[in-house]
């Protein structure tokens, strides 16, 4: 439905105006959504200058709320603190109304929240929304360009074509499919995670501590922290190692003299001494630290310019390649040739000095295994763009497209370099020259140094960036209070993390043995990998309602695969450095595990807990569930209303529905019946029933248990099953039952005060309520539905509507159905504004649904016959009329008896006037259902609670109204918890 579509309508949306109003959506709106309260009590308020007569309708409101507010802080606190105004939608008035003030609160900005007479306490949909960073980077500078510029480092100019000549074209080949099948399968897990709500800082430890809890996150995330630090001693190596062999001169040490091997010449080859290797690396090591010392921003601006000499060297080198044939640079390059191809497809493997070189007396073996660790950091980097997420204006879009595509990109690289290096120079060649890309370069090799020095360094810098800033964010969450040394406020600068990290790459400088230094940083990325892989792989085979990731190419078998790639190449690299690296993960998890703080992150080991009920009970504990790990336990009322056939436990029907709250049948529900009289003498016909009902449910194939209770009447026993049912936070969350569609057909005066009974019941049992109206009319899983799935969102319910209908989708018989979200607004309220943000808080919760807002106008002006379309008309002037006559009678017996006026064996009060907005109320959402929602397949509406002092009489004909020619309806009123989180 757009825009274009909506015209706007008189002064009366209710006097024939067909159309909707709406203004166009500002795209730049920050979206947020956290339920705003109503004035607590209002529904007691009365107005004035009114007639008392319920014979006509004409109800009006004088006061606009907050129209006099300069800013949402304000108008806020004009609405909690100042005097009370009055609604148009009074009848939802104990709840709180979704309107555009309380969706700004979660902009950062704090709004008070005033609390709900009933609910006693506040429900936000989401907490501790990030602060907004200034620098947004989209997808090409924030993940694609800093994920290429640190695969393409120092591995692929100074050690790739040695890989090429000691493996050959054939087993490299093999190699860089090998080590890229496994980056590219822990990208299709990075982009499930990244794309499962909003992100905080810290890249892979936040994804990994969310999905596998705070000790496996913390011993990965400091394992992963040494990796980058360790990594930045890597790239200035590189640098330094260059920069000696283009500058000979610069070298304070005399350079290593070594013959090369099996030439028929032999000629000498020189290597920098390890000497300058290590005084040069820490000085630039330490004037590195300064420039971190400098801030981000400075960082951040020259980082991208570090990769255009990169992309401009490579293109040198591909020129270089193809002029080779006719330029002869050097002795050994024979150009692009067929007969050098076909002598270096096989592998030779020789032994080597510690720099490579070979010689027959040296300490180095190379095998395949040994190569997968030298040449694996040369695909690492995929992490650069998580790191930044705090940065990014859409991570759900970015990290996914900009992190796969870098892969794919690097990886058809390393192919095409593995072709054009095997045909280009002999073996003896790709051995011994170390910088061969520069020997080939055109025009001439400078331009490769420089381009190898800056890329390193841009590297480099990236790690001394990163890394202090990843312990700065496990320090933060406060599990390890040993770390408390490197927590820094928001926006500061982690200066001791940094000093920390540049003491730890100066420490490994010294080593200054590059062919060292990779396997250990190969460990550590293998490990990160390993667990966000396993974190995807939980997170997908458990499948909470949470689990909705907006990249849907991901499977937890190909998860479990590069999990099992991981943990295969690091044992195939090094089994001593593999089991050196678990054994100091295991070591920091159990330290994290004894000394600790505990935190409950929704991770999804606590799903898992769920699923296996009461064995793991305990684990779980008494606390709040989290929204991630919320699963819906619905308490199932069999027969409340009427008698089913003696040989019929249950609506046949209701088993269909409870199914429909599961997503792909996980989850228990709980069906219930209540017998009339007393348990010592109905304990038998107890048991029959419960066997009967157990029995149905097996039948209906529905994963839950059967539960008979004998009471004296049906509302006792409702309310003993909903305090004592459940054990634990396995209790039942959701009370399910069917409509009273027959007590007025039968004539069935007991139950409006049984219907209204059951609703303050869980009220204050804190349960949630579903009310299927249509029950006969709902289809089982063979029959599929078209059309819509409508939501009328007009108070805060915890995100359980929502919810809700996208259980509903994961259904064969409602897959093919669309969501719309109607937002019911005040006639005062910014209704683009409000469709915006709700749009915006839609796709942070990875939902697809069309928005539309629609207006309350004022109850201004008399209807008298009404609009002639209106089907709900007839219906409201028969409630009216009924409500008059029960009025009446109760004040007859109460005139008689001298007594005050009773309804339901207790004193009420009646608002003649507030009846009236009451009943204007359903008939408009009546109206509007019919109007924008007669094809649906589904609606959801809010349940509004039954009004203090009305009695159930007056209830019923409002819901009666409310509910009025709608075929499928589901009444729903959330609880004090959230059931939905925009965060991963």
């Amino acid at each position: 439905m757009d825009n274009e579509d909506i015209e706007g309508g008189g002064e009366d949306d209710f006097q024939g105006q067909r159309g909707r109003k709406y203004r166009p959506v500002v795209a730049n709106d920050r979206a947020v959504l956290e339920m705003s309260s109503m004035d607590p009590g209002s529904s007691s308020s009365s107005f004035p200058n009114e007639p008392t007569s319920l014979k006509k309708v004409k109800v009006s409101a004088h006061h606009d709320m907050g129209s006099d507010a300069k800013d949402g802080n304000s108008t806020t606190q004009a609405r909690t603190n100042g005097p009370r105004e009055e609604s148009n939608l009074e009848l939802f008035g104990f709840d709180s109304l979704v309107n555009i003030l309380g969706l700004k609160s979660m902009t950062g900005e704090q709004i008070p929240q005033p609390s709900s007479p009933r609910d006693g306490e506040d429900v936000s949909i989401t907490v501790g929304q990030p602060k907004n960073n200034t620098l947004k980077l989209g997808t090409m500078m924030g993940v694609f360009i800093p994920c290429l510029q640190n695969i393409l480092g120092i591995i692929y100019y100074i050690r790739f074509s040695w890989i090429v000549g000691m493996a050959g074209i054939g087993e490299s080949l093999l190699l860089v499919a090998f080590c890229g099948l496994c980056t590219f399968l822990t990208s299709i897990s990075l982009s499930a995670i990244a794309t499962n709500g909003a992100m905080k800082g810290g890249g892979p430890y936040y994804l990994i501590g969310r999905a596998l809890g705070p000790e496996v996150g913390v011993s990965i995330g400091l394992c992963f922290f040494l990796g980058n630090a360790v990594a930045g001693s890597l790239y200035v190596l590189g640098a330094v190692e260059t920069f000696l062999k283009a500058v000979p001169a610069a070298g304070i040490f005399r350079e290593t003299i070594t013959k090369v091997n099996g030439t028929a010449v032999p000629e000498p080859i020189q290597s920098p001494s390890s000497h300058d290797l290590q005084i040069y690396g820490i000085v630039v090591t330490i004037v590195l630290c300064f420039i971190v010392f400098g801030g981000v921003k400075m960082i951040n601006r020259v980082a991208p310019a570090f990769l255009i000499p990169v992309l401009f060297s490579l293109f040198c080198i591909f020129i270089g390649v193809f002029l080779a044939r006719k330029d002869h640079p050097s002795v050994g390059i024979t150009g692009l040739s067929l007969g050098t191809f076909k002598e270096n497809w096989s592998p030779d493997y020789q032994d080597t000095n510690n720099n490579g070189i070979p010689d027959p007396d040296g300490d180095v073996h190379w095998n395949f295994n040994a190569l997968v660790g030298l040449y694996f950091p040369a695909v690492t980097g995929i992490m650069a763009g998580s790191n930044r997420s705090s940065s990014l204006k859409d991570t759900q879009q970015s990290i996914p497209v900009g992190t796969l595509a870098a892969t794919l990109t690097t990886t058809a690289l390393y192919v095409v370099s593995v072709f054009l290096f095997g045909a280009l120079a002999t073996r003896e060649k790709l051995l011994t020259d170390r910088l061969l890309t520069a020997t080939v370069a055109w025009p001439f090799p400078a331009i490769i140094y420089i381009g190898i020095i800056l890329s390193t360094l841009g590297a480099a810098l990236q790690s001394l960036t990163g890394a202090p800033r990843l312990l700065a964010a496990i320090a933060n969450d406060d599990i390890l209070p040993i770390l408390n040394y490197f927590k820094v406020a928001d926006g500061s600068e982690p200066h001791i993390a940094t000093l920390f990290t540049s003491f730890l790459c100066i420490c490994c400088v010294v080593i200054g043995n590059l062919d060292l230094i990779t396997p250990t940083i190969t460990m550590f990325y293998l490990l990160c990998y390993a667990g966000v892989n396993l974190s995807c792989f939980l997170l997908d085979l458990l499948d909470a309602p949470s689990w909705r990731p907006r990249w849907k190419f991901h499977h937890w078998s190909l998860s479990l695969l590069g999990a099992s790639l991981c943990i295969v190449i690091m044992f195939l690299i090094s089994w001593s450095f593999t089991v050196v690296s678990l054994a100091l993960a295991s070591l920091i998890y159990y330290y994290v595990s004894i000394k600790g703080k505990a935190g409950d992150w929704g991770d999804g080991f606590k799903s898992a807990y769920f699923q296996l009920a009461l064995r793991s009970l305990r684990s779980l504990g008494a606390s709040q569930v989290h929204p991630k790990n919320w699963y819906p336990i619905p308490l199932i009322f069999c027969r409340p209303w009427g008698k089913l056939p003696e040989n019929v436990a249950c609506h046949p029907k209701l088993a269909d529905f409870a199914n429909c709250m599961k997503k792909k049948g996980r989850g228990m529900s709980i069906f219930f019946s209540i017998l009339d009289g007393d348990y010592h003498e109905r304990a038998e016909d107890a048991k029959a029933a419960c066997k009967q009902l157990s029995t149905y449910i097996d039948y209906k194939n529905c994963e839950g248990v059967a539960e008979i209770v004998v009471a004296p009447s049906m509302s006792e026993g409702f309310r003993g099953i909903v305090q004592t049912m459940g054990l634990g936070n396995l209790k039942p969350n959701i009370v399910v039952m069917r409509y009273p569609e027959i007590w007025r057909r039968e004539n069935l005066i007991e139950i409006p005060a049984t219907f209204v009974g059951i609703i303050n019941d869980c009220i204050v049992a804190n349960k949630a309520v579903v009310i299927v109206k249509g029950l006969d009319e709902w289809p089982n899983e063979y029959q599929r539905q078209y059309g819509t799935i409508d939501l009328y969102w007009i108070v805060r319910d915890g995100g359980l509507m929502l919810l809700l209908s996208q259980l509903l989708l994961t259904k064969e018989s409602f897959e093919s159905c669309k969501i719309q979200v109607f937002c019911i607004a005040e006639e005062d309220s910014d209704a683009e504004g409000l469709k915006a943000d709700v749009k915006k808080f839609l796709y942070d919760l990875r939902m697809q649904a069309e928005v539309i807002v629609i207006s309350m106008k004022s109850w201004d002006g008399q209807v008298e016959g009404g609009p002639q379309q209106d089907e709900s008309l007839e219906a409201f002037t028969g409630a009216q009329r009924r409500i008059a006559d029960y009025l009446a009678e109760m004040k007859a017996a109460a005139e008689k008896e001298g007594t005050p006026l009773m309804a339901d064996g207790k004193p009420v009060v009646v608002n003649e006037k507030q009846v009236e907005k009451f009943l204007y109320t359903t008939l408009k959402l009546n109206s509007t259902i019919l109007r924008y929602s007669r094809m649906a397949a589904v609606v959801l509406v809010s349940l509004p609670p039954p009004p203090v002092n009305h009695p159930a009489y007056f209830y019923m004909e409002y819901m009666d109204l409310l509910v009025e020619n709608v075929s499928r309806l589901l009444i729903v009123r959330g609880y004090r918890k959230d059931v939905v989180t925009l965060f991963t």
